[in-house]
């Protein structure tokens, strides 16, 4: 099935949160691991902005169809992290630009030579695109599958309902990059080539160059710990595995090992 941009312009809006009592998490807070995933993910959903200007400086923003979703995404990206800083907030965490603005200055450095070197791949790689779409695709699908994975471990219903709505949001996300992923890795036998080599060489798990490798190595083990853990991360590896070119690479399992060392 492919992807509608029409249709997915009309549905667009931010995740749906007025119905939330989220007075709730003061009676019934969530615990210490529960918190320190939703810190994660508050603040890679923060920075979609800046993965949006890496792209932009790319061949992509003469794709039309591509920046129009991208606006969309970025939009409805922003208030993912924006949901889910209401619930820290509950908590008497830090969230929103209190925690966006020092997490920034921290990367800073590395921040600074992104879109240069997104702007030099992709004037050298013509068929950069199929990267760009490639990695997103894979990046929403472990996003999704680790926000089910952080409904289940909680067992809170407040937030399990919260994870679902952003979720829904997701799978359309994940529909677009994946058709586009396919698209172009069909149509290009040096597409399928380059990807494959990009992802070996340089895929890591979602937030790796914003969050603390200690952050990340943690949200990994709790996320995908155990036999439903596992299976999560081998029902990723076998989508990756059905886009051209691109099959037994198990990025996935692959950082799950990683990480569990």
């Amino acid at each position: 099935m492919g992807f509608d941009l029409d249709t997915y312009k009309r549905l667009v809006r931010p995740v749906e949160i007025d119905d939330i009592d989220f007075d709730t998490f003061k009676e019934r807070p969530l615990d210490d691991a529960t918190l320190r995933c939703l810190r994660y993910m508050h603040d890679v959903e923060s920075h979609t902005v800046c993965y949006l200007r890496d792209l932009l400086v790319t061949r992509a923003h003469r794709d039309p169809e591509m920046t129009t979703f991208l606006t969309f995404w970025n939009y409805e990206e922003y208030w993912h992290g924006e949901a889910i800083a209401r619930v820290l907030a509950m908590h008497d965490e830090h969230a929103g630009p209190a925690r966006i603005a020092p997490m920034r200055t921290r990367i800073s450095r590395k921040e600074a030579i992104a879109p240069l070197t997104s702007m030099a791949m992709s004037a050298a790689i013509k068929d950069f695109g199929a990267v760009h779409m490639t990695w997103g695709a894979i990046n929403e699908w472990t996003t999704q599958a680790g926000y089910s994975r952080l409904a289940q471990k909680a067992n809170h219903p407040i937030l399990s309902d919260l994870l679902k709505r952003i979720m829904r949001q997701e799978g359309r996300h994940i529909d677009f990059y994946a058709t586009q992923a396919r698209k172009r890795l069909d149509a290009s036998k040096a597409a399928r080539r380059i990807t494959r080599l990009a992802l070996t060489r340089f895929w890591r798990p979602v937030g790796s160059g914003v969050m603390p490798a200690s952050e990340t190595r943690f949200l990994i083990r709790h996320l995908f710990d155990g036999e439903t853990g596992r299976a999560m991360a081998e029902r990723i590896d076998r989508r990756i595995d059905n886009l051209p070119g691109l099959d037994g690479l198990n990025l996935i399992t692959g950082s799950l090992a990683t990480a569990g060392r």
